[in-house]
């Protein structure tokens, strides 16, 4: 198309929206280009070649071309559907969550890798490698706001420089960690979320280990509770904003009944 250099480019559809009889719009997430908004035209017949590509958490290789202030699709070729995502409700809705909080933090056209690097190791997770989604939910939050400017420091007590904070605590507003004690004084108003040593081992490994290993750790019970609780205040307060998918996700999951 004269005057409309093709792009060539892979990405995957954080959001899609229908519009006009036939078309979509595609919010596409990229590598190179990171965030962009596509426009699908014709994709929603029967006929279109390219229609599995234009699909929620489908990543595809795109020919793209620009005209004015948007992207328009020439060509798709699917690469990877994140088929185990289709089949189970809960880690489809796992996977909105994750395409909503990644579209939230990343900005038009600023190159990506990392971010989409994690989002698409997160679906594998869920997808084809079943990890328990309780567990790959808390350090897919963390990792993605620590990649997105937001890390928390979780080395010592900001308060009194301990290595192992007594009776820890990840105050999700300011971002640190402290010793229970330490903060009493000076965090009115703020909000901690108490930790257990299993529970902060974890946070670490989310924090600072090899990302290749990002969902290799094993917690549970009352610690993996306090982890999850403290990566989603955290990412609520870092945000400052919820995620309808989000509250989709928890509606689906059985009601935890306290312990006695």
């Amino acid at each position: 198309m004269a005057g409309s250099p093709y792009i060539v480019t892979q990405g995957i559809v954080l959001r899609e929206t229908q519009t006009k009889e036939s078309d979509k719009i595609l919010t596409l997430l990229t590598p190179e280009r990171g965030k962009l908004s596509v426009i699908a035209r014709g994709v929603r017949r029967k006929s279109c070649r390219y229609a599995a590509c234009a699909q929620a958490l489908v990543w595809s290789e795109w020919t793209l071309y620009h005209r004015g202030d948007w992207y328009y699709v020439n060509e798709g070729a699917t690469l990877e559907l994140f088929s185990g995502l289709r089949e189970d409700l809960e880690a489809m809705a796992l996977g909105f969550y994750f395409a909503e909080l990644t579209e939230a933090v990343t900005a038009e056209e600023v190159p990506a890798p990392e971010l989409t690097r994690h989002l698409l190791n997160g679906l594998y997770a869920i997808s084809t490698l079943h990890k328990p989604l309780d567990l790959v939910k808390p350090a897919f939050e963390l990792r993605l706001l620590c990649l997105a400017g937001y890390e928390p420091l979780a080395d010592t007590c900001a308060y009194c420089g301990r290595e192992e904070p007594e009776d820890p605590m990840l105050d999700v507003v300011q971002g640190v960690l402290h010793c229970r004690r330490c903060a009493q004084a000076g965090a009115a108003g703020r909000l901690s979320m108490p930790l257990c040593a299993d529970s902060l081992a974890a946070l670490r490994h989310i924090v600072y280990g090899d990302p290749k290993r990002l969902y290799s750790f094993r917690l549970g019970g009352a610690a993996l509770e306090r982890l999850r609780a403290a990566a989603e205040a955290f990412t609520a307060a870092q945000l400052e904003r919820g995620f309808r998918t989000l509250d989709f996700y928890k509606g689906l999951r059985p009601v935890q009944m306290p312990s006695k």
